[in-house]
């Protein structure tokens, strides 16, 4: 499913990432934990194509992502990489259902297509009642079930959260983690969820703790 080899990455002087190596197989929910500062989301964003590494290679579903063009990697994120954050990052002009249509309507699928697996995604998800609403009329649970269908929109081959959680109470956190255990329940997803959170990591089927920049043992 994933596979990523030798990651370094510097800013400048300080070397963040020092030859990470990692694999993540199809249906794993693997979460990767470690102090402010290890080089957790910088690992992320590079997993996610939405940063290169100085050397080392990613590959997701056989693919080499970095010997793309910018184009075609653009597009392949869009289609095969959903992304869950901290603060959501819905577009506020848009309701619920539009933001969790925008991934399709940019991948130029099948207009129909999109908006019914969006519905049937915003059913899933419990968020019916909120399909019409602004991400300014919605709790911060409903919001971030809103930014998972999003990443759900065009059946990624999988999805890499970023503290997910870190903005919800204790009552919204764990009905996010039942969420993502559903998902990979009812459609196979595979998750890499960066997290604070000790209960959640210990949930998963894996931890990768990261220290220093490398993969701690």
């Amino acid at each position: 499913m994933l596979k990523a080899e030798l990651l370094v990455k510097s800013f400048g002087d300080l070397e963040v990432l020092k030859g990470i190596s990692l694999e993540v197989h199809k249906g794993e929910i693997v979460t990767i934990v470690g102090a402010s500062g290890a080089g957790k989301t910088t690992l992320l964003q590079i997993l996610g194509t939405l940063g290169k590494p100085d050397s080392g290679h990613v590959w997701i579903n056989g693919k080499d992502v970095f010997s793309m063009g910018e184009k075609e990697l653009s597009g392949f994120r869009n289609k095969e990489i959903g992304f869950v954050f901290q603060f959501h990052h819905l577009l506020p002009e848009f309701t619920a259902f539009e933001n969790v249509c925008i991934p399709g309507y940019i991948a130029r699928k099948n207009r129909k297509e999109v908006e019914q697996r969006a519905k049937d995604l915003i059913k899933l998800l419990e968020l019916t009642d909120r399909l019409d609403h602004k991400p300014a009329q919605l709790s911060g649970g409903e919001k971030q079930r809103v930014a998972v269908a999003r990443a759900l929109i065009n059946n990624p081959a999988i999805i890499l959260a970023d503290e997910p959680s870190g903005n919800l109470d204790s009552h919204n956190q764990e009905e996010l983690y039942r969420l993502f255990f559903n998902l990979r329940e009812k459609f196979g997803q595979t998750f890499i969820i960066v997290t604070h959170d000790e209960h959640f990591a210990g949930m998963s089927d894996r931890m990768i703790h990261i220290r220093d920049g490398i993969v701690g043992r």
